[in-house]
């Protein structure tokens, strides 16, 4: 028995050494490549940071123009468009903000950068009276922790449209969704008195 299992080693040894001369040059070269890049990226999006703290948004616009262009699936391409939004709309510049939340939602590998650029999204287009396209970024699949401030959101929305009855149900939606240390349930809550509305029972909607 233990012979036979000394033979099945050598065998996939043998077939190891095999698949690495052929693909070992490849396979370390690859992991080279993606290793600077990685490197590259991440110098880039220091870049980037440091141009949004001297708010110097041409130059928050270069880089992330490059990092979109040369690096789009990293994480640091959706943290720059991230940035580079919330730099934008801080400076009124409503398009831009819009445009890079975009791309991130169309683009950025990472499932919480999607979500969080379709909220902001949604927040972007309120501002600019767009409701119907608002409500459609917050109708996108979300990961089940956005729940709550998708709910939220739209609440926002339907209150902005005149749907008040719409808005309470989204807004109790999303108080119950918050844990009770949850310091946003009481904007939430806030908001839910403006309309006259109760808060929903401890537990329930």
């Amino acid at each position: 028995m233990a012979h036979h299992f000394d033979l099945e080693e050598q065998e996939q040894i043998a077939q190891f050494k095999h698949f690495w001369d052929t693909w070992g040059t490849l396979i370390t070269w690859t992991v080279i490549w993606q290793g600077r890049q990685a490197q590259q990226a991440v110098a880039m999006m220091d870049a980037v940071e440091v141009a949004a703290q001297a708010k110097d948004l041409d130059r928050v616009q270069q880089i992330f123009g490059d990092l979109r262009k040369d690096y789009p699936r990293t994480a640091q391409a959706g943290q720059a468009g991230l940035l580079a939004a919330q730099e934008y709309a801080n400076a009124g510049r409503w398009k831009e903000a819009q445009a890079a939340l975009t791309w991130v939602a169309d683009n950025a590998s990472d499932d919480g950068y999607v979500a969080l650029a379709r909220l902001r999204l949604a927040a972007v287009l309120m501002q600019e009276k767009s409701y119907d396209q608002a409500l459609a970024q917050l109708s996108s699949t979300f990961p089940p922790e956005f729940a709550a401030m998708v709910a939220d959101r739209k609440g926002d929305v339907l209150n902005l449209q005149g749907k008040k009855q719409e808005a309470i149900e989204q807004y109790r939606r999303a108080w119950d969704g918050l844990g009770e240390q949850a310091s946003y349930r009481q904007v939430v809550q806030a908001k839910l008195d403006a309309l006259g509305a109760a808060t929903p029972a401890k537990g329930g909607a």
